[in-house]
């Protein structure tokens, strides 16, 4: 798929600024132009966290920063191409659950390793999944819609961003834990899996808020319930899955930024000092917020962590409903 390049430039910083910024080794041996490859087509959640999150690095930094979206394969073509790459800090990813939690499950011949290919530098965000439903669909809230599936088992179907998406495989999960059997649609990215829910061609998406925070406040969408421990302060008004009637259901996606495996420690530390810097900025924190994204600025190891626990929960989930790649 060809790649689309989005550049988000930034003037220098004022003088008195730059000075300051040219006091850190580190920042002046950062590259002047970075480009940070989303796995997925533009317009879905990860895309959507990755320029707010790029344009603010520009700033900080001095440098532009060329957004480039390169889907295919659940993510997995995009993270194969960046985990190949030079670790001199030039190129980094916008990963996420499934690129580096879900894929090595799905993908046997899966063309990077989550754990030894890329080098983690900050976790970016956690972002609640939210159920949703065409605002003409027979179903007011969660309950209805889950005795309306029961009662018609495969009668309904659900979109995704394609075969072994985290929308995919999140909905697997839900389908578990709720005894439910419904069809999967698999689409060429969120955006257009989103339009035919909005368009009444697919029954439901139960995937990131970014995608969809902006269509559930048109009216045009109609929540049913999120995936996280507690309702999300975008949202107040939706009910969990937890509380709608299945305790500890827990189903967040997340989002950090990788390099390729090998970037020198200076490096790894100046852009997890600058990605937290960025989280904490009033601007980006307010661009997650209306997102309904949560900022969770960590260290590189408390990623990695993350991501080493992550990948034997989904392949349990992956193997126990028989997903496979295309």
């Amino acid at each position: 798929m060809t790649p689309t390049h989005h550049p988000i430039t930034r003037r220098q910083l004022v003088l008195g600024a730059a000075a300051g910024l040219v006091a850190s080794p580190a920042l002046s041996q950062a590259p002047r132009t970075i480009k940070l490859v989303v796995p997925f087509p533009p317009g879905g959640s990860t895309d959507i966290l990755a320029r707010a999150i790029g344009a603010r690095l520009a700033t900080q930094m001095g440098a532009t920063v060329v957004i480039e979206n390169k889907g295919g394969a659940a993510g997995s073509v995009g993270a194969g191409e960046v985990a190949r790459m030079a670790p001199d800090g030039n190129t980094l990813m916008m990963g996420h659950i499934g690129t580096l939690a879900i894929n090595p499950s799905i993908y046997p011949r899966l063309t990077y390793d989550p754990i030894k290919s890329f080098t983690p530098l900050a976790l970016v965000a956690q972002v609640p999944n939210v159920l949703v439903v065409n605002e003409k669909f027979p179903a007011a809230d969660f309950k209805a819609f889950i005795a309306r599936a029961r009662a018609e088992p495969g009668r309904l179907n659900y979109a995704s961003g394609g075969n072994g998406s985290a929308a995919h495989i999140t909905f697997e999960y839900l389908k578990q834990q709720t005894k439910t059997f419904m069809v999967h649609i698999p689409y060429r990215g969120a955006a257009p899996a989103i339009s035919d829910v909005l368009g009444g061609q697919a029954d439901t998406i139960f995937t990131g808020s970014p995608a969809l925070i902006s269509h559930i406040r048109s009216g045009r969408l109609r929540a049913l319930a999120v995936s996280s421990p507690q309702r999300m302060p975008a949202l107040p008004d939706v009910p969990t899955v937890a509380e709608s009637g299945y305790p500890g259901f827990e189903a967040d996606q997340w989002y950090g930024i990788v390099a390729p495996a090998g970037l020198p420690a200076p490096l790894v530390a100046l852009y997890n000092t600058e990605i937290n810097k960025a989280l904490a900025s009033p601007e980006v924190a307010r661009a997650l917020a209306n997102e309904g994204a949560v900022p969770t600025p960590t260290t590189p190891q408390a990623f990695a962590q993350l991501i080493a626990r992550e990948i034997p929960r989904w392949a349990q989930v992956i193997k126990i409903g028989n997903v496979k790649a295309d």
